[in-house]
């Protein structure tokens, strides 16, 4: 058995290799290469490259939606199978214990990492306020290349260089962040009903209303911390 001090030194290490220094310029070479492509295959569905975009992601369908906007509503481009995750469903509570998060984050550009270790990589800002006011800890929680992760989301590197790129063209075209949702599943009343009895019961039907207000509005709602909850409204 490894002593517990070195356990947790490899599992430290695995979240800093999505920060770690690769090629340096490598989003700009993506861009180059795969930008045309997906700005015809946007332009098929009336979306454009650089409009403002929106990330849900799934954990028990192993699934990431991009959202495009257009006009005052957003619409879906397309779903990625993610392809390395670790952890159950249940929000992630410490350092080291191997867990995706669930919640309402939002990257901004200081979050974009073009350098990273598994290709390219952003940081979804895990943990916001809500996870710091239960006491949560953990840090360097991705969406990355490659194919296996252990409390980020890997989507290999071609999927990633497109998620990359075009939420990268959101923010140079004048989107200050966008938001990534990430849920334990879809939240349709069938499966909340399943769970009911579990120990995140509570803490999912919160999570609930700000999936509900997307699904209402086709926009995802601004999301503030009160008393320890989130609350939802519009921008």
């Amino acid at each position: 058995m490894r002593p517990l001090g070195l356990w947790w030194g490899i599992v430290f290490l695995l979240s800093l290799g999505c920060e770690m220094d690769g090629q340096e310029g490598r989003d700009r070479e993506v861009a180059q290469r795969v930008g045309p492509r997906l700005s015809r295959e946007l332009e098929a569905k009336g979306l454009k490259l650089g409009q403002p975009v929106f990330l849900r992601i799934f954990k028990d369908e192993r699934e990431l939606e991009l959202w495009v906007k257009k006009g005052v509503r957003y619409e879906k481009f397309r779903s990625y199978r993610v392809a390395g995750m670790s952890g159950q469903l249940g929000p992630k509570l410490a350092e080291g214990d191997r867990q995706a998060p669930e919640g309402f984050y939002y990257v901004k550009k200081s979050a974009m990492n073009p350098r990273s270790r598994w290709h390219l990589s952003f940081n979804v800002g895990y943990p916001n306020a809500y996870d710091r006011a239960h006491g949560r800890t953990g840090s360097f929680i991705m969406v990355h290349g490659n194919w296996q992760s252990i409390g980020c989301f890997a989507m290999t590197d071609a999927k990633i260089e497109e998620i990359y790129t075009i939420c990268d063209a959101a923010l140079d075209g004048g989107q200050p962040f966008f938001r990534v949702h990430i849920f334990p599943f879809r939240m349709e009343e069938k499966r909340m009903r399943e769970v009911r009895e579990s120990r995140w019961s509570e803490f999912w039907r919160n999570l609930r209303e700000g999936y509900d207000w997307f699904e209402r509005h086709q926009e995802p709602p601004n999301v503030e911390v009160v008393e320890r909850r989130y609350v939802f409204d519009g921008e």
